[in-house]
C-alpha cells in the first residue's frame, strides 16, 4: 500500500485515452502531481487501434474547417482552439519525435503508419515529467464545500486538488469505454444529453446489400436525405456488408441522422460522379455499341464492377438477354438515372458499441469553453468524448480530444501556478 504523502496529487485524470493523455502530458510539462488511472492493461487502447491501426490524429486545416465538420455547437471550441488548434497539434507531436504526414482530404498520419507510435509518445513524454499510471477503475468523485477533493477508486481513496474525466463514450466498449464519465458527471447535477451512435455503419433492409456484401466503391459520391431532404453529400469510399453499408462516406452521413423515431432516411449513390448526364448518355451509347452483339448482362464490364452488375441489371428491369445495341432510348435512360442514384433505403443504426464515437455527452452549457471546467463544481474538468461533442470522420474527432484535453491540463496547471 502506498503511503498517504504518494496518495496525493495536484491532477487526477480518469482514463487514459486521447484527451487524457494529453491532459495528462499538458500538466505533467507544467510541473504538476498528474496520476492517470485507466482500467487497462495497455494505456490508449482505442487511439491504437483508429484509422485500421494507423491513427489518422488531426486534419491540417483552419479552425474555421475544422468547426464546419463538427455538427453539433462546434462554436464551444472557438476559444480552445485558437489556444490548440490543428497546426499545433501537429507541432506538438513532431516537436516531441513523432514524424507526421498530411494524406488525401488533409488527413495527417504518423509517417511510420503505426497508431501505437502515437499512444507511445504521448506515454513517453507523461513518463518524462513524473506522470504517474495506475491500472485501477475509478468508482467515484468526493467534493467538498463545492470543490473536488478526492477520487475514489477500487483500491482506495486518492486525494487530489483537480480531477480531469477523460472516459470515452460507449463506443467500442472493449477498451473500456463503458459510460463511468456520464455517471460521474451526473453524480454532481450535470445533465447528459441523449447518447446515441455516430460515425456508425447503417443497417438495410435491401437485399442487394447483402448481395453484394465484400464490395466497396471507391471515387462515387454519397448523398443521405433525410424525409427527401439533403443532409449530406460527399466524395469518398463506401463498403457493402451483410447488414447494409459501411465505410467513411457511411460513417460520416450516420452523423446526421439522429431522428430516426420520427423521420425516414435514404442514400442515393452516384456511381459516375465525374461524368454528367450527357457526357455518361454518350459513354453507354459508346460501350453499348462497342458490345453490341453480347447480352446487356454481359455489356457491363466496364461501367461496373461484377459484384454489382447483376444488382444493377435486376433494378434496371431491363432484359438481361436483350443485346446491348438494342437497347431503346428509354431503357438507356433509366440505366443512367440508375447509375447516377442508385438506392439503399435506411431501417437504422448499427449498435452503439460499433460506432467510432458516440453522439452526445455532458452538457457543454455547464462546461467553461476555455478551461473545460464544470460551471457546477471547482476542480471537475471533463475532456474528449465524455462532452456533448462529436465530428465527421477525417481526424476531428480526435483533434478535439487533444484541444479540450490540452486546454483541461493547462487550465489546472495555471491555477496550481497561481497558488
Amino acid at each position: 500500500m502506498e503511503d498517504r504523502k504518494q496518495q496525493d496529487f495536484d491532477l487526477v485524470v480518469i482514463g487514459g485515452g486521447a484527451a487524457g493523455l494529453m491532459c495528462a502530458a499538458t500538466a505533467g510539462e507544467h510541473g504538476l502531481r498528474v496520476l492517470v488511472l485507466d482500467s487497462n492493461e495497455k494505456l490508449g487502447r482505442k487511439l491504437r487501434i483508429t484509422g485500421k491501426g494507423r491513427c489518422n490524429l488531426t486534419n491540417n486545416c483552419d479552425i474555421k474547417t475544422l468547426l464546419a465538420n463538427i455538427p453539433g455547437d462546434g462554436r464551444f471550441l472557438y476559444s480552445s482552439l485558437n489556444a490548440f488548434s490543428p497546426r499545433d497539434t501537429m507541432d506538438w507531436f513532431s516537436e516531441r519525435g513523432l514524424a507526421l504526414k498530411t494524406e488525401r482530404g488533409n488527413r495527417v498520419f504518423p509517417v511510420s503508419d503505426r497508431a501505437d507510435d502515437v499512444a507511445e509518445t504521448l506515454i513517453r513524454v507523461c513518463k518524462g515529467n513524473g506522470v504517474v499510471f495506475r491500472r485501477a477503475k475509478a468508482r467515484a468523485l468526493h467534493s467538498e464545500n463545492g470543490a473536488i477533493k478526492a477520487v475514489i477508486a477500487e483500491n482506495g481513496r486518492i486525494n487530489c486538488r483537480a480531477a480531469a474525466v477523460c472516459t470515452g463514450g460507449l463506443s467500442y466498449p472493449l477498451t473500456g469505454s463503458t459510460g463511468d464519465g456520464y455517471r460521474f458527471a451526473r453524480s454532481f447535477g450535470h445533465t447528459v444529453t441523449e447518447l446515441s451512435a455516430s460515425l456508425v455503419p447503417l443497417e438495410s433492409d435491401d437485399d442487394w446489400c447483402e448481395q453484394m456484401q465484400g464490395f466497396s466503391l471507391k471515387n462515387v459520391e454519397l448523398s443521405a436525405y433525410e424525409d427527401d431532404r439533403l443532409i449530406y453529400r460527399e466524395l469518398g469510399e463506401m463498403l457493402f456488408t451483410h447488414f447494409g453499408v459501411s465505410g467513411p462516406l457511411v460513417l460520416s452521413a450516420s452523423a446526421h441522422m439522429k431522428r430516426f423515431e420520427r423521420c425516414s432516411y435514404r442514400l442515393s449513390i452516384d456511381l459516375k460522379p465525374g461524368l454528367d448526364d450527357k457526357k455518361l448518355d454518350a459513354r453507354l451509347l459508346r460501350d453499348f455499341q462497342t458490345y453490341g452483339k453480347r447480352a446487356f448482362k454481359n455489356a457491363l464490364d466496364d461501367l461496373a464492377g461484377q459484384s454489382m452488375i447483376p444488382v444493377l441489371v435486376r433494378l434496371s428491369g431491363i432484359d438481361e438477354n436483350k443485346h446491348a445495341n438494342e437497347l431503346t432510348r428509354e431503357e438507356r435512360l433509366r440505366f443512367l438515372s440508375l447509375l447516377k442514384h442508385f438506392p439503399v433505403s435506411i431501417r437504422g443504426k448499427r449498435p452503439v458499441d460499433e460506432a467510432v464515437v458516440t453522439a452526445g455527452g455532458v452538457s457543454l452549457k455547464e462546461i467553461d469553453p476555455r478551461t473545460m471546467e464544470s460551471k457546477l463544481i471547482r476542480g471537475l474538468f471533463f475532456a474528449g468524448e465524455v462532452l456533448d461533442l462529436d465530428a465527421y470522420t477525417g481526424g476531428f474527432n480526435l483533434q478535439i480530444a487533444w484541444t479540450t484535453g490540452h486546454a483541461a491540463g493547462l487550465a489546472i496547471a495555471h491555477r496550481e501556478e497561481e497558488k
